[in-house]
């Protein structure tokens, strides 16, 4: 600090020997930590366990931040396969990430940074890039302790950087696992160095067996010693199960796993992922994090704006029929939703907010690759063609994009959705027959879809990891525009992820047949919307970001709000 202003020419002021130390004594925050793990099996909801506890600490006047950790050598999630690892979630800073962190910055209505994700992948990467820095001045580096304390680290910084009062650090997998344990020894090591700083919340599953037709509470019983093996204890149980708990399987919980019985929360199926902060503060869990953490400021929950917007998706009596057309919905005998869980979330913010619940119908762009077939759209309000990759059910989509422009039915498209919009329009407007895009038909005639410019020794060096063009970017409106009359203002920001665009030597010939580019790059290089105007169509809008990553629940995407408000009309219309 400089204290020099204005006393050039004056002597230095002496200060007592006694006040010293409180002049020149840094303040240690004191910072609080929790970690939430798994067990029993994976899938049970830890991701919206750690957001709610996130909503919940939050709602008692703590500034709260999430981290995620997953346990894969992959550096980010950008390479994985949506159908084994769902939805890809991109940050402003152009991180790929794991969907919960959708889930954490929904909840908490908040922007998270880069520095809130990290994989096994990108902390060896880190360690062995400071080791070939010399960083550990020669020293061996080992995987324990340095792994660990790498996380260590990353979660200090990242807690620092967000300025918060209390970091909640999410563990990937279930405990036994070999992937996770390195991280359970992040959380060991935290708790020996802060131990009233550090709390773990352990979330397991009970079984109801139909065939035996009770609560066991066996496999939650060895999760629990099994995450003590690690030395790791949990200060609170998170009991999720299709019932509520009761008290005595509270009893043998607390007894076999070394909890208090209050500390044994019940976590039963809920109407939506939004009801379960209230339903954890039916046990009190902000009370008990609160004492478990010495945590005081005196606040009461107040959970108010929350509850009320989830009571709007419980009680809305309006209905409306949304149909998201993906290539990803089928795997095996199941239908994998969490590949595009943002795109659903928002259009359930935005149906809420016109007091209406969305049925929402996964369809299958393969089964559209049959004109015959392209009918049963007519039954739907609005359809969404969110993004994605390859060639599989392009023909599909494609079809039916022409179907909903000729039958006046509201569309949104979504990255891929825009660049097949601008396809489909080329074929059949501009009558160009062989429009394509190079990610399908890199020597095809008529590229109306091609790569960007700095992407394409990227794809020649075969460099595919986190080098699309990712995260934040501007874009200027067209006034007057339907878009324009959505957002509300002329300039916007929103996250992308693609290495395609509309081929600028096509655009003046799409603009001239009447399709609108209402939304630009500020160069004016990039199409980032494409429209129909609102007076040709309701709504057909299609955009090169995805606009459902900024979507929240208490503040929806004017894109989703205004496709959701055109397809109630719509239905309006189909029933009057």
């Amino acid at each position: 600090m400089n204290n020099s202003r204005g006393t050039k020419n004056k002597p230095e002021k002496k200060t007592p020997q006694k006040n010293k130390k409180k002049t020149t004594e840094k303040k240690v925050r004191n910072h609080k930590y929790i970690f939430v793990v798994g067990g029993v099996m994976s899938g049970v909801g830890k991701g919206v366990a750690s957001s709610s506890i996130g909503l919940i600490l939050k709602a008692r006047g703590f500034k709260v931040t999430a981290i995620k950790i997953d346990p894969y050598i992959n550096v980010d999630a950008g390479t994985m396969n949506p159908t084994e690892h769902g939805e890809v979630f991109v940050l402003d800073s152009g991180l790929e990430t794991d969907q919960d962190m959708g889930n954490y910055e929904r909840f908490l209505n908040t922007t998270l940074s880069g520095k809130n994700y990290m994989t096994t992948g990108s902390v060896y990467l880190s360690v062995i890039q400071k080791e070939r820095n010399l960083e550990y001045k020669g020293k061996n580096v080992e995987v324990v302790p340095d792994i660990p304390l790498e996380a260590i680290r990353n979660i200090e910084q990242a807690s620092e950087d967000a300025d918060a009062d209390i970091t909640i650090i999410e563990i990937g997998g279930t405990v036994g696992e070999y992937q996770n344990i390195l991280f359970l020894e992040a959380a060991r090591m935290m708790k020996t160095k802060y131990p009233d700083d550090v709390a773990v919340v352990l979330v397991s599953y009970l079984p109801v067996p139909s065939s035996v037709g009770e609560m066991k509470t066996k496999p939650t019983q060895h999760a629990a010693r099994t995450l003590n093996s690690a030395g790791v204890f949990a200060d609170i149980i998170l009991a999720r199960s299709s019932v509520p708990l009761d008290d005595k399987r509270k009893e043998k919980i607390a007894t076999f796993c070394n909890v208090k019985k209050e500390h044994v929360i019940s976590a039963p199926n809920v109407h939506s992922i939004y009801d379960v902060p209230t339903n954890f503060e039916r046990d009190n869990l902000g009370s008990i994090l609160s004492h478990v953490l010495h945590l005081k400021n005196g606040q009461k929950t107040d959970l108010s704006q929350f509850e009320a917007f989830a009571k709007r998706g419980k009680t809305s009596k309006k209905k409306v029929t949304i149909g998201v057309v993906g290539k990803y919905f089928n795997s095996g005998e199941f239908v994998l939703s969490d590949v595009y869980i943002s795109v659903i979330e928002a259009i359930k913010f935005s149906a809420y907010h016109h007091g209406a619940q969305p049925e929402i119908v996964y369809l299958s762009a393969r089964d559209f690759e049959k004109p015959g077939t392209l009918k049963k759209l007519a039954t739907y309000d609005g359809i969404i063609v969110p993004g994605g990759f390859g060639s599989t059910g392009i023909e599909g989509k494609i079809n039916v994009i022409k179907y909903l422009r000729t039958h006046n039915i509201p569309y949104l498209g979504l990255c891929y959705g825009m660049q097949l919009m601008v396809i489909e329009y080329a074929r059949n407007v501009l009558k160009i027959k062989d429009a394509t895009t190079r990610e399908i038909n890199p020597k095809g005639k008529h590229l109306v879809i091609d790569v960007m410019h700095d992407q394409k020794d990227k794809i020649a060096r075969a460099q595919y990891g986190g080098t699309m063009r990712l995260g934040s970017y501007p874009a200027k409106l067209k006034k007057g525009s339907h878009t324009h009359s959505l957002y509300k203002r002329h300039a916007i920001q929103e996250r992308h992820r693609h290495r395609y665009e509309v081929n600028p030597e096509y655009v003046e010939q799409l603009e001239s047949a009447g399709l609108v580019f209402s939304g630009r790059s500020p160069d004016g290089v990039l199409m980032e919307i494409a429209e129909l105007p609102k007076n040709d169509h309701p709504f057909f809008i299609a955009t090169q970001f995805h606009p459902e990553f900024l979507a929240r629940p208490l503040d929806p995407h004017p894109l989703f709000t205004g496709f959701v408000e055109a397809s109630l009309k719509r239905k309006r219309k189909r029933t009057s």
